[in-house]
């Protein structure tokens, strides 16, 4: 039987010299692979007691919808800044080269909501830090952190050592 690992492709020297792409999209369009993913993620949350999903633009968004979905929860949407039409908390995060920002609507996690953050991809973890300190700026508490792959060599889970977080694949390298 295979695995969710199986239908992630990897693709060498992209998208430089020495890197490896992981590419989900080809876990996406196999019905078998997106069934096994969803389903894993899933079961990284057994025994969690939470009221939302939140997942990050835009690949968390296409794994945190079905699980919320099936496990009948609200969906929170944390998108690139200037996305979202109502009144938003925003937080800056570094990249590689430069600095990026997510943004929340204010409205959208009560204080007190338990919530766990979904995305396709923790490496350095500035993002899902980021995520989490939004989700925590509106009062909820940020109960798992969950991931379809991690790149364990880029040490993203240092970053969010308060967390609990959990990855379905994990990559030693980077």
């Amino acid at each position: 039987m295979k695995k969710v690992e199986d239908y992630v492709k990897s693709i060498p020297d992209f998208p430089e010299p020495g890197i490896i792409f992981r590419d989900v999209t080809s876990v996406v369009q196999d019905p078998d692979g997106l069934k096994l993913a969803i389903d894993g993620l899933v079961k990284l949350l057994d025994g969690i007691e939470f009221d939302l999903i939140a997942g990050t633009e835009s690949r968390g968004f296409i794994f945190g919808m079905p699980v919320a979905y099936l496990l009948n929860k609200g969906f929170v949407m944390v998108r690139k800044k200037g996305k979202l039409p109502r009144e938003t908390v925003s937080r800056s995060y570094a990249l590689e080269y430069g600095t990026a920002a997510i943004e929340i609507h204010r409205d959208a996690i009560q204080p007190g909501q338990r919530v766990v953050l979904v995305d396709d991809l923790i490496a350095t973890g500035g993002s899902a830090e980021a995520a989490c300190k939004l989700i925590e700026e509106l009062g909820g508490t940020v109960v798992k952190a969950i991931f379809l792959m991690e790149l364990a060599g880029l040490k993203g889970r240092e970053k969010l050592k308060d967390y609990d977080v959990d990855s379905l694949i994990i990559y030693e390298g980077k």
